[in-house]
């Protein structure tokens, strides 16, 4: 059974994943302008297959969190038609939750793009 609590822990759990998810695609960024810069310095090319390892796996991140955040939207939205159908449609925390619900789709739609 939902219950407000546990609709204010789904809502908080999309957030959190979804700074994860931007914190991975500025790990990926910084990450690639460092392989970058070693490839026009000439590292050693021991140092430049380690670095190269390094952003393949926080690459291998984003998708990991693309899913988990669709799982946990998917969680998010079948909490909340709970909470409607028990004549629960007020309150902060349904609010909060309506509002991250069209911000997630609107990153979902951005990264698509």
């Amino acid at each position: 059974m939902a219950t407000l609590r546990n609709l204010k822990i789904k809502t908080s759990t999309c957030k959190r994943i979804v700074k994860e998810l931007h914190s991975y695609e500025k790990e990926v960024e910084r990450e690639a302008a460092k392989t970058a810069d070693m490839k026009t310095k000439g590292a050693d090319p021991y140092d430049l297959k380690q670095q190269e390892n390094v952003l393949a796996e926080s690459r291998m991140m984003i998708p990991d969190c693309h899913k988990r955040l669709e799982a946990a939207l998917a969680d998010l939205k079948g909490t909340l038609v709970e909470l409607e159908e028990l004549n629960q449609k007020d309150g902060p925390e349904i609010e909060e939750a309506r509002t991250i619900i069209p911000e997630i789709e609107q990153l979902f739609q951005t990264m698509e793009a």
